[in-house]
């Protein structure tokens, strides 16, 4: 019979072979077809806590009719690999089934996150406990950048040298009013974060069937265009958040041309500074 050890040894090597952590490959690349100057790279790394690695991504360019789509995401689970891993499975193709995708993006976007996590909900006899935070990035042609997230994995563009955040952190100081109204509350103990109902240190994620009543999922939607100026886009799980400024980031890989490379040294540095969360991270250059 196969010991305690033994079986999270073998539950850590299927989360591995998912988020291609371990030996074989903890990163990837990839490049436009559309556009040679677009290229991404990405880079995971598991934490130092007891739980197995509970960060997903996307990243890829996927041709749909004549266009061209760079589809790139992170999903930072909570007390769940079953949610994140399923968002990865989902939510784009949610997203991009809606028929209203190509005329008003930030809408389907918005009815995509509302149908997956209403699907999560009514799965969460098999999806089970916890959830999942969210960062979504689709660029449209090369041209059009729509960036939605729900929780603290973040979205970081770099024009003419300067940071730009593009995502909310949904922190639930932030957004106590609105907990408070829905009947939750928000706990602030000494020596702890600010959690929703005391037990959840984000004010908006998929999944958390248990708390959904004071938890929103609607994401905030941006657009960017994408012009001359724009250098590079950054998304990270809040393991890198955590221990450096949107500036500090930006200013670490503006001179790394190859973006596995650049994501690669942010996460490394991240993990020099001492950040003990997982810690995932994608990187587009323009």
């Amino acid at each position: 019979m196969a010991s305690g050890r033994e079986i999270l040894h073998k539950m850590k090597e299927k989360v591995q072979e998912k988020v291609g952590l371990g030996a074989t490959a903890e990163s990837g690349k990839g490049k436009s077809k559309a556009s040679k100057n677009i290229k991404h790279g990405y880079h995971l790394v598991e934490g130092k806590s007891l739980h197995p690695m509970e960060d997903y991504v996307v990243a890829e360019f996927k041709h749909v009719g004549d266009s061209e789509l760079g589809l790139f995401a992170i999903f930072d689970g909570h007390l769940s690999q079953v949610i994140p891993d399923y968002l990865k499975s989902h939510l784009f193709d949610n997203i991009l089934n809606e028929p209203d995708f190509w005329i008003g993006p930030e809408n389907a976007i918005r009815k995509g996150y509302r149908i997956t996590d209403q699907d999560i909900l009514e799965k969460a006899v098999d999806l089970g406990q916890g959830g999942s935070t969210a960062v979504t990035a689709i660029l449209i042609n090369g041209q059009k950048l729509v960036i939605a997230n729900v929780g603290d994995s973040r979205a970081v563009i770099c024009k003419n040298s300067e940071a730009k955040q593009l995502s909310v952190d949904h922190e639930p100081t932030t957004e106590k009013e609105s907990i408070e109204n829905r009947g939750g509350f928000v706990s602030n103990f000494p020596g702890d974060v600010a959690r929703v109902d005391g037990q959840l240190a984000v004010a908006r994620a998929f999944g958390d069937k248990s708390l959904k009543e004071h938890l929103s999922s609607e994401p905030d939607v941006t657009v960017e265009i994408i012009d001359d100026d724009t250098e590079l886009l950054i998304l990270a799980s809040d393991g890198l958040w955590k221990v450096m400024t949107n500036q500090e980031a930006v200013d670490a890989i503006r001179n790394v041309k190859d973006a596995w490379s650049a994501a690669k040294l942010i996460t490394d540095e991240a993990v020099k500074r001492n950040s003990t969360d997982d810690i995932s991270c994608i990187v587009v250059t323009f």
